[in-house]
């Protein structure tokens, strides 16, 4: 968890960079800010986990044939669609 933690806050936080680029941020060097960042993610991951209950692998395995799959083939077929409309107006 804290290696996914480092990784989360170095693409798409900013890793060492404060979050504003204004005086009293600057002044705080960038190892900090990427501890902070860190501590801050470890804290949510940490929080969801004991939040939410634990599936077991069949209920889990059930949700992504009978509600992901579909929806992904249903999703995958309405921007099919809506891409296929516009190329038409296009090509004419």
């Amino acid at each position: 968890m804290i290696f996914v933690s480092i990784l989360t806050a170095i693409l798409f936080l900013g890793g060492w960079y404060p979050p504003v680029n204004l005086p009293p941020f600057t002044w705080v060097p960038g190892t900090v800010w990427l501890i902070a960042k860190t501590a801050f993610l470890l804290f949510v991951f940490l929080w969801i986990r004991a939040t939410f209950p634990r599936y077991r692998y069949d209920q889990i395995m059930r949700l992504g044939w009978k509600v992901f799959i579909p929806v992904t083939i249903a999703w995958i077929v309405v921007i099919g669609i809506a891409l296929e409309t516009p190329l038409r107006a296009v090509l004419r």
